[in-house]
């Protein structure tokens, strides 16, 4: 199901995306890029990295522990990681840097909705050197106080350091807060502190004050205040793309960098509305409803948003159908 709807959104892409949509690649960092690695197939999570301008950590869903550096001039990898020290991955889905300049790795995707009772959280010191090596992780065990369920985001605030996941439902899910410090030794249970609507990936600011959560067809950004929601957030004009599963900010704050799923996948930067930018800057094109990350964006040209919507809803109708069915059987 996940290769219909990639397949189906990369068509709705290719109508939506008019003529000099795009930054030129390749010249800047954190413009838009294309993933050149061939290994990289399902871009399920992204983060920039703290320690090295211009490079973003992603990963595949996948249960390889292989994390990848991508260089926001070239689209190339510069830095393979192995994760030491931890079991076999089940499901990666998210993947963020923390104030001490760990990463985060959240290997929270459960497709049947609660089919384990317990999820991982993996965390490593970001390399200091980019290069092709092993990394000694540690390995945390993650439950919902609530019960099990899905989740395709984890977000680490950049103040205080606590660990947040937000559940994936079509009808709904929770933000879920973990405890002030996450142990190695037990079980780290996370409570739910807030309802979000379907969400795939979010991320924190980089002052911590705000957290964008994006689903498939467009994104919304919220105030952060006192360990929740501070409001019900701003459409930000996310793009269309095939399985749109990744989002994180650019190191300064000005802009979000949205990433896919597939074969040689887009990152996608998008100007935040409120940032200064130097005169003649190019932006992306105003899109987004207000409405929630699960709601479609008014992008692009009328007649084409309508169709490229359309193919997307269709696809997501299959996918949500399909796995209801495999619920019931």
């Amino acid at each position: 199901m996940r290769s219909a709807l990639c397949a189906l959104g990369a068509a709705a892409a290719l109508v939506l995306l008019p003529a000099g949509h795009a930054r030129a690649e390749g010249q800047d960092p954190d413009r838009d890029f294309t993933i050149q690695d061939a290994r990289i197939k399902e871009s399920s999570g992204l983060a920039a990295s703290r320690a090295h301008p211009g490079i973003y950590w992603t990963h595949n869903d996948q249960d390889a522990p292989l994390i990848y550096g991508i260089d926001s001039r070239t689209g190339e990898t510069v830095a393979t990681l192995t994760m030491k020290g931890v079991g076999t991955p089940r499901d990666m889905e998210a993947i963020a840097v923390g104030p001490d300049g760990d990463l985060y790795v959240g290997d929270i995707g459960d497709n049947l909705d609660g089919s384990w009772d317990h999820v991982w959280i993996y965390r490593f010191p970001e390399p200091k050197t980019l290069k092709d090596q092993t990394v000694e992780a540690r390995q945390y065990v993650v439950k919902y106080a609530d019960g099990p369920r899905n989740a395709e985001a984890l977000m680490v605030h950049p103040r205080t350091g606590r660990v947040y996941i937000a559940s994936k439902n079509e009808d709904g899910g929770g933000l879920y807060a973990g405890p002030e410090r996450l142990s190695s030794s037990g079980t780290n249970v996370f409570r739910r502190v807030d309802e979000v609507p379907w969400v795939t990936d979010g991320a924190f600011s980089p002052d911590g004050g705000r957290l964008v959560l994006r689903g498939y067809f467009s994104a919304r950004e919220y105030t952060w205040k006192d360990g929740r929601l501070g409001d019900d957030g701003t459409s930000v004009g996310a793009p269309f793309q095939g399985q749109a599963e990744s989002v994180t900010y650019t190191p300064d704050g000005s802009a979000f960098m949205f990433g896919s799923e597939g074969r040689n996948s887009r990152v996608v930067r998008v100007d935040r509305p409120e940032a200064d930018r130097p005169s003649g800057t190019p932006t992306k094109a105003p899109g987004g409803s207000p409405q929630s990350p699960s709601a479609p964006a008014a992008q692009g040209e009328g007649g084409n948003a309508t169709l490229g919507f359309l193919v997307l809803a269709g696809a997501t109708v299959l996918v949500v159908g399909a796995k209801r069915l495999l619920r019931k059987g």
